[in-house]
């Protein structure tokens, strides 16, 4: 019997996929490697994950030719298990699921979280936690689209887009191990685009839950990203 099958009680589990090497950055190493207000992206990202109460463990999903983790100290903390990643994001969360099943329940809670995803907050994941645990399929973190948004052709604008329906997606995202899982393998076999997790769930039918989150969880994609996590994360201190 596993970790988790020895009790009713499902576990919570957190997946960081970070394999990624962050080309629009056009940084000489992987975004979550970059230097941000005294530590990296990723250990901002992770020291606030691992101040999560009731967390069983996290799967960090690095690269194979990864230099840079070993030399950072919470490569030592035994909460975090290394996990080899796959040629897109999908395929190195499907990698984590597949190892985690070792050690969880296909009824346990996995959180997915962006590695440069450093601003989030405790009490935004919590409150994620509170929202979807009694979901029968699950949940991500989001927020209400407050731009005007077009649809552009060619660079010329072919309408106005109502945005009260439309939300942006953040992490992390929240799932049973085994649904997540299931529809991961069966969305890369059948070539779905899978963009996000809950996009596998959406595939197939399923109607995850839109969870109001806050809209400095930003993501660190661009260099000018960086600068705003700094500012935000020095305001949070």
């Amino acid at each position: 019997m596993n970790h988790s099958q020895s009790s009713q009680t499902p576990a919570f589990w957190i997946v960081v996929p970070a394999a990624g090497v962050g080309a629009r950055m056009g940084a000489g190493c992987p975004k979550q490697y970059l230097p941000l207000v005294g530590k990296t992206v990723i250990e901002h990202t992770l020291e606030r994950l691992l101040a999560l109460p009731n967390i069983a463990g996290i799967y960090l999903v690095l690269g194979v030719d990864d230099n840079y983790w070993n030399d950072l100290s919470l490569a030592q903390n035994n909460r975090i298990q290394r996990v080899a990643g796959g040629a897109e994001r999908c395929d190195s969360v499907l990698n984590a699921l597949e190892q985690l099943f070792d050690n969880a329940s296909p009824n346990d809670w996995v959180l997915v979280h962006d590695a440069a995803r450093p601003c989030v907050h405790v009490q935004s994941v919590l409150h994620l936690i509170d929202q979807v645990k009694n979901h029968p399929v699950g949940g991500i973190l989001g927020v209400p689209v407050s731009d005007t948004l077009k649809q552009v052709n060619n660079s010329v604008i072919d309408s106005t887009v109502d945005r009260r329906l439309l939300w942006q997606a953040q992490t992390p995202q929240m799932f049973r191990l085994g649904l997540l899982r299931d529809c991961l393998q069966r969305g890369l076999a059948e070539g779905k685009l899978i963009t996000d997790e809950s996009s596998a769930l959406e595939s197939y039918g399923y109607e995850p839950l839109m969870v109001q989150g806050r809209s400095d969880n930003i993501k660190i994609t661009r260099p000018e990203d960086l600068a705003i996590a700094a500012m935000l994360l020095q305001q949070q201190i």
